[in-house]
């Protein structure tokens, strides 16, 4: 049946639903990948019938969020938790932070599922911290993560950012942090685009002289770095720093962009993968990693490049809200009930934000349900007032 969907000048176009979804979402899931190590930044679960508010404490359905997470590890991917997809600094305070990390670290003993976790400094409510305050605030989170049995994933700190007075600064708090690190970490860099408290990271705001501060943390201790995360939607610049990792460091894309091509790689080398997008495109991502796992690049670019222009959609400006697509789809794909979000940013798109969202998944065939989904997306547009 004809859905009728609203664009961004007001008026309503025609889209005819798919009825089938696509093959590999009724596949089996396979074997662990070989060519890849690759990571979904999971979203949470809110629960509906909390009674809270936008500035209230977080409320998160703990049975739906981890069997989003058994989902994710069914495929074979592995899940980057408590990061920004997960909405840290946006409705998820630091006390549900630290127990979707335990909860989520003992769900991946249970089944096997690799998980690495995100700490950072948002327990800091002042916003003049001192250095020693922002490192105390990175000590007690990595002790959570550790603690659980998780790989620590070193995000940035908008404390950081505000109380640095430099490049020194970086060095100092990282060299700290780095020295009494258990095990190698993932060190995350998240430009301002995601987070604009971010701007200036590492000391500098022209990007060459960030990553020489950058490159300087990670080559006075490489045996305490797996890998970077690199989250600045430049693919050129993730080559070039990718090409200066000292041996053994990985570069983990965030390119929601790009990402493509940046894990298909050149001659040169390729990134692995901590990806939001791979939370809606979990089984679909498998697939392609699989196939990449046999050399056929080819066959891997055929399968992913077509969702680029769903995850530039959803990751469009203000970027920091693509976690509102990401819930959508989640819910229009059967993962959850409701389409409700930690803190209301449900709210934090528009309605043709949504139906285009809608539209590109369907047409990508991502819903296991399509009927589902279609009921669904009407039910929204009927809730906004656009009769069908």
């Amino acid at each position: 049946m004809t859905l009728h969907l609203p664009d961004a000048h007001g008026a309503l176009r025609a889209y005819e639903p798919r009825t089938e979804p696509l093959p590999t979402l009724r596949a089996t899931p396979g074997s662990a990948f070989t060519s890849r190590t690759v990571f979904s930044a999971a979203h949470v679960v809110a629960d509906p019938y909390a009674d809270t508010g936008p500035d209230g404490p977080a409320a998160v359905d703990w049975d739906a969020t981890l069997a989003f997470r058994r989902h994710l590890w069914s495929h074979g991917l592995g899940v980057a938790e408590a990061m920004d997809t997960a909405q840290r600094g946006m409705g998820l305070d630091w006390a549900t932070a630290a127990e979707l990390i335990r909860r989520s670290a003992a769900e991946a003993r249970a089944t096997g599922g690799r998980i690495a976790c995100g700490v950072g400094t948002d327990q800091l409510t002042t916003t003049n911290a001192t250095l020693a305050e922002v490192r105390s605030a990175y000590e007690e989170q990595l002790a959570v993560v550790e603690e659980s049995g998780a790989q620590a994933i070193l995000m940035a700190s908008r404390a950081l950012a505000a109380t640095a007075q430099g490049p020194d600064d970086y060095l100092e708090v990282y060299g700290h942090l780095l020295r009494q690190a258990a095990e190698p970490v993932i060190l995350h860099w998240l430009g301002p685009m995601f987070d604009p408290a971010l701007e200036g990271y590492w000391g500098s705001s022209d990007l060459d002289t960030a990553t020489d501060t950058f490159l300087e943390v990670i080559a006075a201790h490489p045996d305490k770095v797996d890998g970077i995360k690199v989250s600045l939607l430049d693919a050129r610049r993730e080559v070039d720093l990718r090409r200066r990792l000292p041996q053994g460091v990985r570069c983990y894309t965030g390119d929601d962009f790009n990402y493509p091509e940046l894990i298909a790689g050149d001659d040169q080398g390729f990134s692995h993968a901590l990806l939001g997008i791979f939370d809606p495109l979990g089984p679909l991502a498998a697939e392609a990693v699989r196939v990449l796992d046999t050399g056929d690049t080819d066959g891997f670019r055929a399968l992913l490049d077509p969702t680029v222009e769903l995850s530039r959609h959803l990751f469009q400006a203000p970027t920091r809200y693509y976690k509102t697509g990401v819930v959508l789809l989640a819910w229009l794909a059967g993962h959850q009930s409701h389409f409700t979000m930690v803190g209301g940013l449900q709210s934090a798109r528009s309605l043709p934000h949504l139906a285009r969202a809608y539209e590109l998944a369907d047409g990508l065939g991502l819903f296991p349900d399509p009927k589902l989904a279609e009921e669904r997306i009407r039910n929204l547009l009927s809730l906004y007032g656009v009769n069908q």
